[in-house]
């Protein structure tokens, strides 16, 4: 494997030289089957192109041939027994650059790091002539995005499948529920959009609306993953639904933590309202997953929560799809068949024990976290300490999140910051996460949890919500972290830092051609 983030000369061409990059550019199909692909690159490219159109033009031509490459490890995103070939070569030299797979998907992988090379070519407009062999270690290579506590437009979102396409990622995982709000449209439960009991009109995705963000999603060979987040996570489907019963719940704790009830999938009107719901949304979903939650299920008893994983499990398998959900799930039995998203152990939450430790942490302070609260959530989560080696021990598959490294709505550390973003630093993130730096989220590597190959569904980072307002706070908090996330699932390592930092430092121009905002950390000499 290559990068994500192209090196400057892998594989010096013959004879050397350098291309012209300023000027116009054409995207050629070879092949009549990469027209639609061909479409797709001149969209991608067309932000970065400058220079006169006066000049000669400069092609980059995509082909297909029949050289297979080693198949990569995971579950097959879109569906299927084994993985596609994603495989590319790529060569630039004096007729321009040309990229050749076995497959539409693979002329794409390569047509995107043809885009990075002319988008950021190091020399003022030109490359070096150069080839390469590349093909990705993991099948799912995914992104999860929050609209459910901050909502994002379909232009907002679009803009971030063509972010996730560049970085060879190729799933959009869209958190779609949760206690702060619904946003999708189902026709069998209409009341989970309509107007609240104000009057105000709410944010959702039409049906309509999301079966063209699956489509546009598609042309770029990124696959949607809608959740629907339960048992948990329910406020605004208890509010939609009234009069539903509460699971049952551990003694006594109802009265010293607020939370939102879980949902009781034992009871038959619980269970008819949400295979009402699933049953829409699998209808309207592409792709074979859907997300069914089963995190953080606050207040309910073990049995009661396996019972209604099990059942959400079993609705969405009967109409016709495959169920992901968060590594909690591996408490109500997990086989092959199931893939479970890691993201969380005690000791990855970082908490402390002492007064002194918690004095310490000034985040955890300010966000009104207290020993009782810190020794309840310890208590709480102490099952996480098992859930991954549940899932392995199972058969099941491990979708790789965790918390400590790709959860990138943690807090930049201030002693990065730039003149002019230390209040962004400041606002941005997660309180109850210690701030870090590019480099701590860089130095992560998916190959350090000793998880046997077939029981690996690969990598996927997340940003959720809890604190920024729109779709320039994601931005700054995605980028440029998700190119070191994209990075370790493409190659399957970590990569090494001081060689990566001068990779990345030419991305910031990259990023501001598509007018993105990004974190200008001091830990990269950004050029």
């Amino acid at each position: 494997m290559n990068a994500v983030i192209p090196h400057a000369d892998p594989r010096p061409a013959s004879p050397s030289g350098a291309l012209r990059t300023t000027g116009p550019w054409r995207v050629r199909a070879a092949d009549p089957a990469l027209e639609q692909v061909a479409g797709t690159v001149r969209a991608l490219l067309a932000p970065h192109l400058s220079g006169s159109a006066d000049l000669a033009p400069l092609e980059l031509v995509l082909g297909l041939d029949g050289e297979a490459c080693a198949p990569p490890l995971g579950a097959a995103p879109g569906g299927g027994a084994h993985p596609v070939d994603e495989g590319y070569r790529l060569r630039v030299d004096a007729a321009g650059i040309s990229c050749l797979a076995r497959t539409p998907e693979g002329a794409f992988r390569g047509a995107t790091t043809a885009v990075q090379l002319i988008a950021t070519s190091r020399a003022p407009g030109e490359l070096p002539f150069q080839e390469l062999a590349d093909a990705p270690r993991y099948a799912w290579r995914g992104l999860m995005v929050d609209p459910a506590r901050t909502f994002l437009t379909p232009d907002e979102l679009r803009r971030i499948i063509d972010l996730a396409a560049l970085y060879k990622l190729n799933v959009l995982h869209l958190h779609l529920t949760d206690n702060e709000g619904w946003r999708i449209e189902l026709p069998g439960t209409p009341r989970l959009t309509a107007p609240g009991p104000d009057g105000a009109a709410r944010d959702f995705y039409t049906a309509a609306e999301f079966r063209a963000l699956q489509d546009y999603a598609a042309r770029r060979f990124v696959t949607v993953v809608p959740e629907i987040d339960l048992p948990g996570h329910c406020a605004t489907l208890r509010e939609a639904v009234p009069g539903l019963p509460p699971a049952p719940a551990p003694p006594g704790l109802a009265d010293r933590f607020p939370f939102v009830p879980p949902l009781d999938l034992s009871d038959e009107a619980t269970r008819t309202a949400v295979t009402r719901i699933l049953t829409d949304v699998c209808a309207l979903t592409a792709g074979p997953h859907v997300h069914i939650g089963a995190d953080e299920a606050f207040g309910a008893t073990p049995e009661s929560f396996d019972a209604s994983v099990r059942e959400l499990r079993a609705i969405v398998r009967a109409l016709g799809k495959r169920p992901v959900a968060w590594q909690e799930s591996s408490r109500a039995g997990i086989g092959p068949q199931d893939i479970a998203q890691y993201w969380v152990d005690v000791a990855m939450m970082d908490l402390p024990d002492t007064a002194e430790e918690l004095a310490a942490r000034p985040e955890l302070v300010a966000a009104g976290r207290t020993l009782e609260i810190i020794g309840a959530l310890k208590r709480f989560f102490a099952p996480t300490d098992d859930d991954l080696g549940r899932t392995v021990e199972g058969g099941g598959r491990v979708l790789l999140s965790p918390q400590s490294h790709l959860y990138l709505d943690r807090p930049y550390a201030a002693e990065f910051a730039p003149p002019g973003q230390s209040g962004e630093a400041a606002r941005l993130g997660f309180d109850g996460y210690r701030p870090l730096g590019v480099r701590h989220t860089a130095a992560w590597d998916p190959g350090a949890y000793a998880i046997p190959d077939a029981c690996v569904a690969g990598v996927e980072a997340t940003v959720f919500a809890e604190r920024f307002a729109g779709f320039a706070d994601v931005s700054v908090l995605l980028l440029p972290r998700l190119a070191s996330v994209a990075e370790a699932a493409w190659c399957g390592r970590a990569p090494e830092w001081t060689e990566y930092r001068e990779r990345l430092a030419h991305h910031g121009r990259l990023w501001s051609d598509r007018d993105l905002s990004y974190f200008a950390s001091t830990e990269v000499p950004w050029r």
